[in-house]
């Protein structure tokens, strides 16, 4: 592949379809480009999601540095931002921290919530969260948004910020559901046996820590319809503008000329 003069290394050739990005030490970090809206699709090189930034060295600092990103999203809460903090310093770019859990993550595992119950929980108690997150990608692009996984407050909040821009449902769920295959297999084995240690009769620990079911995502996104008529009337009913609502479509969304 041949690099154009000026563009971030991971670009292709190909200016419709860039390659996903290789940031190295970032798990589950990709572009949410490409995704169908209709007759048009989301926009490129605008909005990506990830995993924490905690193991990223000089090479994986400097590949984060080529998305030329504006501002980083940070849905963790304060001890696990104090456990493994962000390896980005250098980078000229706007941090924001919306922790999205009210509870502790280690509360879900000793609860034992399936992730239907996880997310439903997520969606009636952190909405103010998920509209200052809205607020944050049109505040700046490119934007990276970003838990400790990338897998269920990432996975959440981007697809609820993808449904209200109007991408179609099986694109959004698609989206989320690429997770559980790029999750690397020796980390889901450790995480998995460190959390069994401490869990030995949970029942929906592997869902919790590894997977990312299409259905269950089809199944928030409908309950939300349900209740809300869309995801964005669920924006809306908690505080998001009309016109921000119509700029976050303006955003992520490139039509069809």
């Amino acid at each position: 592949m041949t690099e154009r003069p000026g563009a971030p290394a991971w670009a292709s050739s190909d200016p419709e379809r860039p390659a996903d990005p290789v940031v190295p030490g970032a798990m589950n970090l990709r572009d949410v480009g490409g995704l169908r809206a209709g007759s048009a699709a989301t926009r490129y090189r605008v909005l990506f999601r990830s995993g924490n930034l905690a193991r990223l060295d000089e090479q994986g600092t400097r590949a984060l540095a080529d998305l030329r990103l504006r501002r980083i999203i940070d849905l963790r809460a304060d001890d696990e931002v104090q456990r493994e903090p962000s390896r980005i310093a250098g980078l000229d770019v706007v941090t924001q921290r919306v922790p999205l859990f009210l509870g502790s993550v280690e509360s879900f595992f000793r609860d034992d919530l399936s992730l239907d119950e996880m997310y439903r929980q997520l969606v009636d108690d952190s909405a103010e969260g998920v509209v200052a997150v809205v607020r944050g990608i049109l505040a700046d692009q490119p934007v990276l948004v970003h838990c400790t996984v990338g897998k269920d407050r990432t996975g959440v909040t981007i697809a609820l910020t993808l449904a209200a821009a109007g991408v179609d449902a099986d694109a959004v769920i698609g989206d989320y559901a690429r997770t559980e295959g790029l999750l690397p297999p020796r980390r889901n084995r450790r995480i998995v046996e460190v959390l069994r240690s401490m869990h030995p009769d949970a029942v929906h620990l592997e869902d919790l820590a590894t997977r990312s079911p299409a259905p269950v995502m089809r199944a928030l996104l409908d309950d939300v319809a349900r209740r809300y008529g869309s995801a964005d009337g669920y924006l809306r009913a908690h505080g998001l503008a009309d016109d921000e609502i119509a700029e976050l479509r303006r955003v992520l969304v490139q039509r069809e000329s």
